[in-house]
């Protein structure tokens, strides 16, 4: 019998048979076979065979009560990484949907990142992909995980801390999204070793100092709960467990407290027969120990969006500890326990795909996002987002249950509803009143959405949207929209650039003529070039060069000398090596020579220069691709530039005259003025003023100052005036 330490794969066979009694073991053979034939030779940092690897990874999934070809998958699951084996061989052996699950397992190392976070996403996101053609990718992926996590001790610190984190980041909430919560426990515990290795000594040490104190409860705190069934006639396993020490030290942490202020540090697990005996069960338990109020959750009538289903309740004994109950049936423990992999029935020559059950309403969202969110950065923000939920439960006016993330918004449940439902947000209504699209959603709410076909999202909504579906969303729609505009601009600056030379449109602008100069210019196509034409990425003489005979874009290069030459001199901005883009200033916040600024490449509007302590930089930063270094040309002859003050004063007669003398003196204009009392002491002066550069500002700021009554003067950048962004 052949065996690698610890594990037989006569033992993977009998755990299989367990839950699977007809399972034949040839496949599990041949697959152990060719694996330890692969890796022969090839050895593991702690020194054991490399085999022992995938033989805990089968082991692991068939305690997941995974099928026999996700085993066969877990055991050759390095092979192609790893080995000189190759993707036909094993289809050819194992079959298509072995090799499938196999080649969605295996890691991109052959693929060059330009650093370790893009890398990680990246991998992240077509392990998500994988998962669209077959779920068992990412349980055959955690199982992975899990016994690497077992085995760290034997790579260095800074690997260490390295992989841990990556857990504690993105595989442990993972897990206990697709519900399965024991993997999540040890991950999380495995990783907070390396992470916090003092913090993790102390409470390991802590909970060692008190473990003959705590098994006493524990066992009486049972035995007490199976009397109290026993009377009733409720047929129960009763079963007690201790909090985690990453739970642990996260309630230390959350709530500030020293471990002697935890009180839950054990809990009580009641599994009937029957949704029936749940309820009498939790009437029976808060009947013989006090509830705390806040402390009630029934997960049984208002299921997790994993589709967890359990009722969770601490009470107060009489000793002063608390004690959390959690109640279910049969059946919704084994979903608990398995998660996903319980919920699908594996059969051979399927394949289960999330797409196929609607249950699973988080895992499809998370598909989704892995297909429409190329961008790996982005990707795994968004997936973070979601992988740390304080679910809220509300509803539809049809009384239809919806679960989010806490923070969410009305706009993200207008989006859960239909895309085109948020696409057209107008308004909403919370239990039957008006409120603003940021209001926060919460537990119970009844939310109405109000839409309007001429409503369409902006940038603005992303500062709204708590949910990564909504954001990815929107995103989309602004993409889109300003590819259109930028498509339509495109034409539009090509056409008036050839009148301005008077030369006629018609004979340079038909398709194939276009399409020939994009090819020639190394774009894919003419569209993709006058889009970038519209979004002031390329420059429209590139284009006319290629468009033009020699001698008509002689002439043109030679106007455009002087014309290159105005506009710089004009703009007074240096934007690095760009060339003939149209300059605008940010009505939002005026920059004046001596901010510091950046550039945005607006759809339509060219490049838009923003001071970068706009209220508008956190959207605009949104799409990074489109941020442009820009700073003031010292050599530029100065141009006045409008800067709007707000003047806070006594509301005395005079108080105008004298602040607009003073702004006089300061060699600077007004041009725009309005006066509000805001009491009968007070009033508001909002001016708008014209000035040099910051200097200028500084000096006609101590000015205002300085005149009797008033107390104080503000720079104002106001977002809701952002028309060019």
């Amino acid at each position: 019998m052949q065996a690698v330490k610890g594990i037989h794969l006569e033992d993977i066979i009998e755990a299989l048979r367990a839950y699977q009694p007809n399972t034949e073991p040839e496949k599990l053979w041949a697959a152990y076979t060719f694996a330890s034939r692969a890796h022969k030779g090839q050895v593991r940092l702690s020194g054991e065979p490399y085999m022992s690897h995938p033989m805990e990874v089968a082991m692991i999934l068939a305690r997941m009560k995974m099928d026999q070809t996700a085993l066969v998958a877990g055991l050759l699951h390095d092979t192609l990484e790893d080995t000189d084996a190759t993707a036909e061989k094993l289809e050819e052996l194992f079959g298509p949907e072995v090799a499938t699950l196999v080649e969605g397992l295996t890691k991109l190392g052959r693929i060059s990142f330009s650093n370790r976070e893009e890398s990680q996403a990246e991998n992240v996101r077509k392990m998500i992909l994988a998962m669209s053609k077959d779920l068992r990718v990412v349980l055959i992926k955690l199982a992975d995980r899990l016994h690497n996590m077992r085995t760290l001790d034997f790579l260095p610190p800074a690997r260490q801390k390295s992989i841990s984190q990556e857990t504690m980041d993105i595989y442990a909430p993972l897990a206990s999204r697709l519900g399965l919560h024991w993997i999540k426990v040890e991950l999380e515990d495995g990783a907070f070793k390396y992470l916090y290795p003092y913090e993790y000594k102390r409470i390991s040490d802590q909970m060692a100092e008190r473990q003959e104190e705590l098994d006493g409860f524990l066992v009486s705190v049972c035995n007490q709960t199976r009397e109290l069934l026993l009377r009733e006639r409720i047929a129960a396993q009763v079963t007690g467990r201790f909090k985690h020490f990453y739970g642990i030290y996260r309630k230390m942490k959350g709530q500030k407290l020293d471990f002697d202020q935890i009180y839950d540090l054990i809990g009580v697990r009641i599994i009937t027969n029957s949704l029936l005996d749940c309820y009498m069960a939790l009437g029976l338990v808060h009947n013989q120990w006090k509830p705390i109020p806040g402390k009630f959750k029934d997960y049984i009538a208002l299921p997790k969006e994993n589709l967890y289903r359990s009722i969770h309740s601490t009470v107060l004994t009489p000793t002063g500890r608390r004690v959390e109950f959690q109640f279910r049936t049969q059946q919704m423990h084994r979903h608990a326990e398995e998660g996903i992999a319980a919920h699908f029935r594996y059969k051979e020559g399927g394949r289960p795909s999330a797409k196929g059950d609607e249950g699973f309403i988080w895992v499809k969202r998370l598909l989704d996002l892995g297909v429409h969110v190329n961008n790996p950065q982005e990707f795994m923000d968004n997936l973070k987002m979601d992988l740390f939920p304080d679910e809220v439960y509300v509803f539809t006016p049809k009384q239809e249950v919806k679960a989010f993330p806490a923070g969410a918004t009305p706009l993200d449940f207008a989006y859960a509803i239909h895309t085109q439902v948020g696409n057209h947000y107008l308004g909403s209504l919370i239990n039957g009143k008006p409120v603003p699209m940021d209001a926060k959603l919460r537990n119970g709410d009844v939310v109405e959405i109000l839409t309007s076909e001429d409503q369409h999202p902006t940038r603005e909504w992303l500062k709204v949207a708590a949910t990564s579906h909504a954001r990815t969303t929107i995103k989309a729609n602004i993409r889109n929209a300003e590819k259109t505009d930028s498509q339509r601009l495109g034409r539009q600056i090509v056409e008036q650039e050839l009148l301005r030379h008077k030369i006629d449109p018609a004979q340079y602008m038909a398709k194939p003529t276009l399409e020939n100069a994009a090819h020639a210019l190394g774009f894919k196509s003419a569209d993709t070039l006058i889009e970038r034409l519209g979004s002031s990425t390329y420059s429209v003489y590139g284009l006319l060069q290629k468009l033009l005979p020699p001698t008509e874009w002689k002439t043109i290069e030679e106007r455009r000398k002087n014309y290159l030459m105005d506009l710089q001199s004009d703009a007074g901005v240096k934007v690095g090596s760009m060339n003939d883009v149209m300059i605008r200033f940010a009505g939002c916040c005026n920059p004046v020579p001596g901010d510091p600024i950046l550039g945005y490449l607006s759809a339509g509007h060219g490049l838009v220069i923003h001071n970068k302590s706009c209220p508008m930089i956190k959207v605009l930063e949104s799409d990074p691709e489109k941020i442009v270094v820009a700073r003031w040309d010292a050599q530029a002859t100065k141009q006045l530039r409008p800067v709007r003050l707000l003047v806070y004063c006594l509301n005395q007669p005079g108080i105008l005259a004298r602040v607009s003398t003073s702004i006089a003196e300061s060699n600077a204009n007004i041009s725009m003025a309005s006066i509000a009392a805001t009491s009968h002491m007070g009033g508001e002066l909002d001016l708008t003023v014209e000035i040099e550069d910051l200097n200028h500002l500084q000096k006609i700021i101590e000015a205002i100052r300085r005149v009797g009554g008033v107390k104080s003067v503000e720079r104002i950048m106001d977002a809701s005036r952002a028309g060019n962004r």
